[in-house]
């Protein structure tokens, strides 16, 4: 075990602890210190989460992620920090396709809690008639008021 190995896993558990916290400026300071250790697909993966939030590297963020994600595609942090990336760069239905296929790998409480954050929509009143016909519009924001849907 390289003998820097500890010092890589208290950058990573401190970074994830400081994200959970909502100190995402922290957080890219540990998971940039992290990167200069060692380039891991995890820490490259959470370093773009918080690339694209803080500082709003959106592209280079989801290049980084997607590639942690093809290093490990079993990891279900990469699906669940790509989904997020998706969500602040507002490409809703990619962020929730991800955030389903990291809850193939392995069940895990962030990503459900994430997908139930993003909301699902209800089919539309009338399903033969488009989602913009007014209405069905109309007709679902009445029902929602009167309580039955």
């Amino acid at each position: 075990m390289p003998p820097y190995h500890g010092e890589m896993e208290r950058l990573l558990e401190k970074g994830s602890e400081a994200i959970s916290q909502g100190e995402i400026i922290s957080a890219l300071s540990y998971f940039e210190k992290a990167l200069h250790i060692e380039e891991t697909p995890v820490a490259s993966s959470y370093f773009a989460f918080c690339i694209a939030r803080e500082r709003g590297q959106l592209s280079q963020a989801i290049s980084l992620c997607s590639e942690a994600i093809r290093q490990e595609p079993q990891n279900p942090v990469h699906y669940l920090n790509l989904g997020r990336i998706y969500v602040i760069a507002g490409m809703k239905l990619d962020a929730i396709k991800t955030l389903r296929e990291g809850l193939r790998h392995e069940k895990n409480q962030q990503i459900i809690d994430e997908l139930n954050s993003l909301g699902t929509r209800r089919r539309p009143v009338l399903f033969f008639l488009k989602r913009s016909n007014p209405l069905n519009k109309y007709l679902g924001i009445l029902l929602k008021k009167l309580g039955l849907r």
